[in-house]
């Protein structure tokens, strides 16, 4: 039962990473059509901002706690930067955005290898972050991973919150359902998609903190991780959320399943064809987004 219960908990900490890097995706992927491969160099932006903070502030609780919104704002005012100078022209044009966003990804890792070196840095992790919590006698879950998944599902609860319940939300799904309508509406959709993009952005550099806590920083920590994103969003199902915290967590749980009988690489494998197979049936993911269509 505890070794059940650690790779249950193994494979939910794995899920909250990956719904973390997937949650801006399911924004400016999901519901803009905007097929962003810089979103892994977002991510990593994140990471090198916490790095940045802990150098100059020394220590690792507050400059992690500063870290967060300080990446937030990094990542989104890119995402913002790059929504206003190229994607902006490429709406409707999907393949044209994955050419050029690869083009924009491959850049910033660029930069990141002339600031910061190509070889890998690493942060530490603050001390209420180095040990376990046990509960239920020996089943001891690492704080690290404890606080990911905090942050994951705060990252899910306020993203749900501000789409369902505020101004701004309604007027994304509107834009997102009809983009047409809704500019004739009166909804200014360039300022919303160029809102949309800095939220997306923003959520990818928050992730970028939460990764430092479990692996080395890198040029190209991007590139290692955008296909587990677009797995995520594509598999739920593109535009919706709920499918894409479902097939976060689904997909974690089978990692952890099969590293447990398998190595980190097979089981990657593994995992990769229970997606094809789930795909090859249903190829329009989990849900489907309902939209206002004038034909």
């Amino acid at each position: 039962m505890t070794v059940l219960l650690t790779q249950s908990f193994t494979g939910v900490s794995i899920g909250a990473v990956l719904l973390l890097i997937a949650l801006g995706l399911s924004l400016t992927f999901g519901q803009m059509g905007v097929i962003n491969m810089a979103h892994g160099e977002f991510i990593m932006a994140g990471a090198y901002t916490t790095y940045v903070i802990q150098q100059a502030m020394g220590g690792a609780g507050l400059p992690l706690l500063l870290a967060l919104p300080a990446a937030f704002v990094v990542a989104g005012t890119m995402g913002a930067l790059l929504e206003a100078l190229l994607i902006r022209r490429l709406y409707a044009r999907p393949l044209d955005t994955l050419l050029v966003t690869w083009g924009v990804s491959l850049l910033l890792q660029q930069l990141a290898r002339d600031l910061f070196g190509a070889p890998n840095v690493s942060t530490t992790a603050p001390e209420w972050f180095t040990g376990a919590t046990t509960v239920a006698g020996d089943l001891s879950l690492p704080n690290s991973r404890l606080f990911i998944l905090a942050l994951a599902l705060t990252a899910i609860a306020a993203l749900t919150l501000t789409l369902r319940h505020t101004s701004l939300g309604r007027r994304i799904r509107a834009v997102v359902q009809h983009r047409e309508l809704a500019e004739a509406s009166g909804i200014p959709t360039a300022r919303v998609d160029r809102t949309t993009f800095f939220i997306g952005s923003g959520l990818a550099g928050v992730a970028g903190v939460a990764l430092t806590l479990v692996g080395p920083i890198g040029p190209a920590m991007g590139t290692n991780i955008i296909i587990d994103a677009f797995l995520v969003v594509v598999v739920g199902g593109l535009g919706q959320l709920k499918g894409s915290v479902i097939t976060a967590f689904v997909l974690g749980l089978f990692q952890a399943a099969f590293e447990y009988s398998t190595t980190v690489s097979i089981a990657k494998v593994l995992v990769l064809v229970v997606v094809v197979a789930f795909l090859q049936w249903r190829p329009q993911g989990l849900y489907t987004l309902r939209s206002r269509s004038l034909a």
